[in-house]
């Protein structure tokens, strides 16, 4: 019944991790894909060449999110990548063309993705391969990212384009006025 071939051995592993840990809660989760131990991955996410992901501290990844490493991911501490979100750091459209999609293809381009520490990518945002998102960038949910982001700033759209640029000040501004919010309403 099971194949016996190099890739279908290489990927067993990690179908059989995948499934282990749709009974696992969040932390012990990110422990069995080898995620910082501050990092939480929900239910349903999916990373695609692990030992090609590299992930900072305190980090969140949403329910059905589908991230892509097989080209190179790297994502910095402090960022939460949205429910159902998906980053890709290859494309086959080339190989399709050519009639060529197949495993091992010499067609299939890989490139390295970026995303900076401090982010919220929201949900249902696309990431394309080869991108490189700043620190403290905020992507609206259902967004399309097919270019490089700058630092500090809140980008929406397909394209996404940039909309408003952060500096500490506004920062620091919403952070006091998010905790003074909070504070009231636990007076309540």
């Amino acid at each position: 019944m099971f194949f016996d071939d190099e890739r279908s051995n290489r990927l067993r592993p990690q179908i059989l991790t995948e499934l282990v840990g749709q009974y696992l809660n969040d932390a012990e989760r990110a422990r069995l894909f080898g995620l910082p131990g501050t990092t939480r991955i929900r239910e349903r996410a999916k990373i695609i060449s692990p030992e090609r992901l590299e992930i900072g501290e305190h980090c969140w990844i949403g329910e059905g999110a589908a991230l892509d490493a097989s080209g190179g991911l790297s994502i910095g501490e402090h960022t939460s990548i949205g429910v159902g979100a998906l980053v890709f750091t290859h494309s086959s459209w080339l190989a399709n063309m050519m009639l060529d999609n197949r495993p091992g293809s010499d067609l299939i381009e890989r490139k390295p993705v970026r995303i900076g520490k401090g982010c919220f990518i929201g949900s249902l945002v696309v990431v394309m391969p080869g991108v490189t998102i700043g620190d403290f960038v905020t992507v609206q949910p259902m967004s399309v990212v097919a270019k490089d982001v700058p630092d500090r700033c809140l980008v929406a759209g397909n394209p996404a384009r940039v909309f408003q640029r952060y500096d500490e000040e506004f920062i620091r501004a919403e952070a006091a006025r998010v905790r003074a919010q909070n504070a009231g309403d636990q007076g309540v």
